[in-house]
């Protein structure tokens, strides 16, 4: 069984990216920037990761590679629409963890993921004047 994004499920023509680009949403972090333009097609993704990033074919496709992957596991969570990464060259000496950490982190900002819950263990605050929740 092949673990892959399908075809159906990628940005591949150049007009595409060219839409994306001048139509969607932009949000930018310092290892990417991800352009987002909603449709009602299933989410599709599109990488551009260039020879200003890393010169070796290597160290592009690892990048690549990681970011196919975490898009793999949230793509069923996601909005309809076309989502493009464009890596810069401060991801060639990012870790896998900083990549993924990145790429969830530009989802939320641009409002396609919900945000993360609280990773304390006390429970939220009330808000003032409201009653306190019923055990």
């Amino acid at each position: 069984m092949d673990a892959g994004l399908p075809r159906s499920a990628r940005v591949r023509i150049g007009k595409d990216f060219d839409r994306v680009f001048a139509d969607g949403l932009r949000n930018a972090d310092p290892l990417m920037s991800l352009h987002w333009l909603r449709s009602e097609s299933p989410a599709r993704l599109g990488l551009a990761v260039s020879r200003k990033v890393d010169p070796r074919a290597v160290g592009r496709n690892r990048i690549k590679r990681l970011l196919r992957s975490e898009f793999r596991h949230c793509r069923l969570l996601l909005p309809g629409g076309d989502y493009v990464l464009v890596a810069r060259p401060s991801a060639r000496n990012a870790n896998a963890e900083a990549l993924r950490t990145a790429f969830s982190s530009l989802l939320r900002r641009a409002g396609a993921l919900p945000p993360a819950g609280p990773t304390g263990t006390m429970p939220a605050a009330c808000p003032p004047g409201a009653p306190p929740p019923s055990p």
